[in-house]
């Protein structure tokens, strides 16, 4: 098999078969395939391989081998053709057309290599990208006048046009740079007319039911940019449909086999948005599309009916039906509120309606997607709305009824919210869920953002609807899980849209109902999922907890009955819903309220050990948490050291006793369940510490030096015995450090004391934490070590500054020899390494003067290293660490020379290495921001002394030159285009818009490397400011952002 190899001799063909047979064959062993695969991935690099590509699909039986030939031809045509000798261009374009002609010639043949023409079309239209127009010119003529000479071809060619303009016109941005995509979209609109008659022609005389389909989808990818005169055509001054356009409408939309095809070439041409004067055109679209639905569909009550029943051809047209509807009225509204055409209005929209009942997710997104745009359309209108005379906009009166039946579906599909952990299985048990379904989750966003906008528009309808369904349920008429899911789903999440005082009155007899409900109903899965829906909606109301006390006491209580409840599922989610609860209305707990003799908190801590006696080690935590929100809320000091002792009373006093029994016999601590206990009391004390944050201060006082005698205790443990740290033992003595960790970091970065805390605390800790961290092996050292520095020089700053020498001294090369071996060894060491050495880059940069220049080159090959690496945070927090060291060093004249001369150009070329990679996208922004600020320290005459002993000329003239020669390894771009786009570069560096780069990506975009790839991550930044944009809106809409999503300092005490 290894002479495919060999190049110098005939390619045997039956050889490269059966390699090919043993690769697909499903019986080969896996040595076997290993082989066979490994024999062709080495032809298919061989730099002659494309030369045997014509042989192989003119000679070979094996459909896999000739798809293997097409690959290195694509291969070829993407990444090398500019490097190739016009004639064997011309070759290459000249065999495969041929070869689609003569398989595309005959019916037969057609039909038996159609799968294998797909890719040849694939290939053909990769080589128009790089040959038409400028050397193929006549293209569009040819395949026009070759179309005309056989049904077959014809039908082909139409694949190809199809393919050719979504290339163009929808994948083009991130594979073609502006000018290229802005050259072929002219070419393509200025040769339309002879595409258009032949689309015409077709559609006028063809009877192949294949090619006029054929023809209908790839018109459908030319209607959203061909010129308008082909769609629209002026009669006596008024709009109208032209031939092409009459021939969707009039022939082949009454066609059952060609309506679904047509209807998406008008879904096309109804989305466009034109001025006024086309509105007549528009209105004879719609007016022809309804008239021919009243006949498929007479009665659309029976559509979801008839979507069950019916096959995929009905299934892809009601699909369609809605896609049209939908970008139609998107475009059109507002035309069609005119009064001629409010009845097709309204029978659409009732269409539209009954369509979203449909038992299809995808189908239904769609409506939904149109529901949202209508009620956020009609509730822009309510702000500018002034008129005295009407109780609502006249344009809403139009959509009541409408609206009303939208709300009846939403509430009855509504998608389970990410906060409902108690399910209904496939089997009708209800569990617990143990994974997130995160498409489920999006959909309930865009539900609960489509029903807010719906709850303004009018609230007393969607109220009343939700408590209509609500009596069905409590009175046993209509019960079932799913139906009261779905409506405390979509009661929950209509948080906000309501004034106070309509969301008082509707959520009292919601409560009440769901109480009684609980109360009433039998079988632990009936009370669990009425409890889980009890705690999902009360989670969501907390603007109407804190006005409403006794209910706020009421539901509470009720959250620590549902703590004793065993079903799956109950306590968790009635401990996170008291701590959501708490962090939102912590002030009303530790206030004395009408009619009330104490706080509640009061009550609470007196009955802790109770409410908490069922709770899983997991679940105590979250309600510690819980507690220490309120407790944070308290105004009088005395007062709260008062309640921070009786809340951390159950376990200091187990503290206590393991702390005593330690110190009369240590080896108490290597018991396993003493481990256990001591770490479920640190991460309970971590919890208290993230929500007391800086009045954690008391309760860390009490225990901190067992804390670190423990650390050393376990520390000393390992290090004598260092084959037991994947033992059981050493585990969890590994996991107490850990958590130590955890707890001094939480502790530390909450805190606001940072003089106190240095002078106190730190001292001690450094002495046990780095030493420990130095002299351990690297399987035992634990990340959270440099984590802990991090936020400590982060945290303490300027106070901390004399120590950080001592912690660069003990985690630096002691980290680096345990990362730099590979890049997966220690993911969490590095991650938090990198973060370390940004914070001290940030915080105390001067540090860096200290080291020996030895030492300053290995910090920065790390940070090389680091932005290298493949994984996107680590590459990502090395660029941020390189931006802000050349801010640091730029502004210190002195540094900065030494620094450039040194370094400047090793790293811009490691810069320019990951740029023009195809594994470090996700990084462009920053990689562009540190290239500008490199050659501006250049340009703008920041550097005083040469760059290099031997260069001649400025400065500027010898990285301009760099970055040339780097650049020049690229097969498809020549030494003058490089040279011009340096030149811009340079010219940009000091506009303050984003031209800078765009330049940069559309030459990447010429690069081997990111043709025809995913580059969507070039385009980030503006992809971010869309996001940032659609939230800043959402901000506006009272309701829109979740009340447990609004920031602390936003909400209401």
């Amino acid at each position: 098999m290894d002479k495919i190899l060999n190049f110098n001799e005939p390619l045997d063909i039956n050889c490269l078969d059966s390699v090919v047979r043993v690769l697909y064959d499903p019986k080969t062993t896996a040595l076997d395939r290993q082989q066979a695969q490994k024999l062709l991935g080495q032809f298919q690099e061989h730099p002659d391989a494309w030369l045997r590509a014509d042989s192989i699909l003119e000679h070979s039986k094996e459909t896999q081998a000739k798809f293997f030939a097409l690959v290195i031809l694509e291969s070829l045509i993407k990444y090398r053709w500019k490097s190739l000798p016009r004639e064997q261009c011309d070759g290459i374009k000249n065999y495969i057309v041929g070869l689609i002609i003569r398989l595309s010639s005959d019916a037969q043949t057609y039909a038996r290599e159609r799968v294998l023409l797909n890719k040849l079309d694939i290939i053909f239209v990769q080589i128009l990208k790089q040959e038409w127009p400028h050397n193929w010119s006549s293209f569009i003529p040819e395949i026009v006048s070759s179309s005309k000479t056989n049904e077959t071809l014809c039908e082909n060619n139409m694949v190809i046009l199809k393919t050719l303009s979504e290339e163009i016109f929808n994948f083009s941005e991130e594979q073609m740079t502006q000018a290229k995509i802005q050259s072929l979209k002219i070419t393509f609109e200025r040769e339309f007319s002879l595409i258009n008659e032949l689309c015409q022609y077709i559609l006028e005389n063809a009877t192949k039911p294949s090619l006029i389909k054929s023809t209908l989808e790839t018109l459908q990818r030319f209607l959203n940019w061909i010129p308008l005169h082909y769609i629209i055509e002026a009669s006596s001054g008024v709009a109208q449909p032209s031939k092409l356009v009459q021939l969707l409408i009039f022939k082949y939309l009454p066609e059952p086999s060609f309506r679904t095809a047509t209807l998406k070439c008008l879904a096309e041409i109804g989305s466009l948005n034109l001025s006024p004067q086309y509105d007549n055109f528009f209105v004879v679209i719609i007016d022809s599309f309804m008239i021919k639905i009243k006949q498929f569909k007479p009665d659309p009550k029976k559509i979801p009916e008839d979507y069950e029943d019916g096959d995929q051809g009905e299934h892809n047209f009601i699909q369609a039906v809605t896609i049209f509807l939908t970008s139609f009225f998107k475009s059109h509204l507002k035309l069609m509120e005119n009064s001629r055409n409010i009845p097709y209005l309204t029978l659409a929209h009732e269409l539209l309606v009954n369509i979203s009942n449909v038992d299809e997710l995808e189908i239904f997104k769609v409506c939904l997607e149109y529901w949202n745009f209508l009620s956020s359309n009609l509730y822009s209108d309510i702000g500018t709305y002034t008129s005295a005379l009407m109780t609502s906009p006249p344009r809403l009166a139009l959509y009541k009824s409408i609206l009303s039946q939208v709300r009846i579906v939403l509430i009855e599909h509504m998608a389970k919210p990410e906060e409902v952990i108690v399910v209904e299985d496939e089997s009708g048990n209800i569990v617990r869920e143990l994974t997130k379904d995160t498409d489920s989750l999006t959909l309930y966003e865009s539900m609960r953002s489509t029903l807010i906008f719906l709850t303004h528009l009018d609230s007393a309808n969607t109220t009343e609807i939700m408590k209509n369904k609500l009596n069905l349920l409590v009175s046993g008429k209509e019960w079932s899980f799913a139906k009261l899911n779905t409506l405390c789903w979509a009661i929950g999440s209509i948080s906000g849209a309501q004034s106070k005082s309509e969301e008082k009155s509707f959520l009292v007899n919601v409560i009440k109902d769901l109480l009684e409900l609980c109360q009433v109903k039998k079988g632990k899965d009936n009370k669990a999922v009425v409890a889980s829906d009890i705690m999902y909606i009360v989670g969501q109301y907390p603007r109407f907890l804190k006005d409403h006390w006794k209910f706020l006491k009421t539901v509470v209580n009720k959250l620590f009955e549902f703590m004793h409840e065993p079903h799956p599922g109950v306590q968790d989610m009635a401990c996170d819903t008291f701590l959501k609860i708490s962090k939102q209305c912590k002030r009303m707990f530790v206030i004395v309220q009408v009619e009330e003799s104490q706080p509640f908190i009061n009550e609470l801590l007196t009955n802790l050990p109770v409410t908490i006696a069922d709770l899983e080690t997991n679940q105590i935590h979250i309600f510690y948490e819980a507690v220490g929100f309120m407790i944070s809320s308290t105004p009088d000091p005395n007062l709260r050291e008062k309640l921070i002792t009786k809340f951390m009373e159950l376990p200091n006093q187990s503290w206590v006793q393991i702390m005593s029994k330690a110190s009369h016999n240590p080896e108490t601590l290597y018991n396993l369940d003493v481990i256990r206990d001591i770490l479920n009391l640190i991460k309970t004390n971590n919890r208290a510490a993230t929500s007391l944050g800086n009045f954690y201060m008391s309760q860390i006082s009490k225990i901190y030096l067992d804390l670190l005698n423990i650390y050393r205790a376990y520390s000393d443990y390992i290090t004598k015995n260092p084959q037991i740290h994947t033992h059981t033992i050493g585990l969890r003595s590994r996991s107490v450090k850990k958590e130590t960790l955890k707890l001094l970091e939480t502790f530390i970065e909450k805190s606001q004391e940072q003089s106190m805390i240095y002078t106190n605390f730190i001292p001690p800790l450094l002495e046990a934490v780095l030493g420990d961290y130095k002299t351990n092996i690297p399987e035992t050292r634990d990340p959270e070590v440099l984590s802990l520095m991090t936020v400590i020089i982060t945290s303490l700053q300027q106070h901390v500054y004399p120590e950080v020498p001592k912690i660069l001294e003990a985690v630096f090369e002691t980290t680096l020899g345990m990362i730099t071996k590979n890049f997966e060894d220690f993911p969490y060491h590095r991650i938090n390494f990198f973060n370390l050495i940004r914070a001290i880059n940030s915080h105390a940069f001067t540090v860096f003067y200290q080291l020996s220049s030895q030492q300053f080159k290995l910090l920065i090959d790390c940070v090389v290293w680091a932005f290298k690496h493949t994984e996107r945070n680590i590459s990502e927090t090395g660029l941020h660490i390189l931006k802000e060291l050349i801010e640091n060093v730029s502004k210190d004249q002195n540094v900065s020379n030494t620094f450039f001369k040194t370094y400047l150009v090793p790293l811009l070329n490691d810069i320019l290495y990951i740029l023009t990679d195809s594994f470090h996208k996700t990084g462009f922004p920053l990689q562009c921001d540190i290239m500008r600020m490199m050659f501006q320290v250049v340009e703008n005459g920041m550097i005083k002394v040469p760059l290099s002993d031997q260069q001649q000329g400025s400065n500027s003239d010898y990285i301009k030159g760099v970055v040339a020669d780097y650049l020049t390894a690229s097969p498809n771009v020549s030494r003058p285009q490089i040279e011009a786009v340096v030149q811009r570069l340079f010219s940009l560096i000091n506009v303050p818009n984003n031209d800078f780069k765009v330049a940069i990506r559309d030459f990447l975009i010429q690069l081997k490397e990111f043709q025809s790839s995913d580059n969507q991550e070039l385009f980030s930044e503006e992809r971010q400011a869309e996001k940032d944009e659609t939230l800043k809106k959402a901000q506006a809409i009272p309701g829109m952002v979740r009340p447990n999503d609004i920031p602390e300092e936003m909400s209401d005490l």
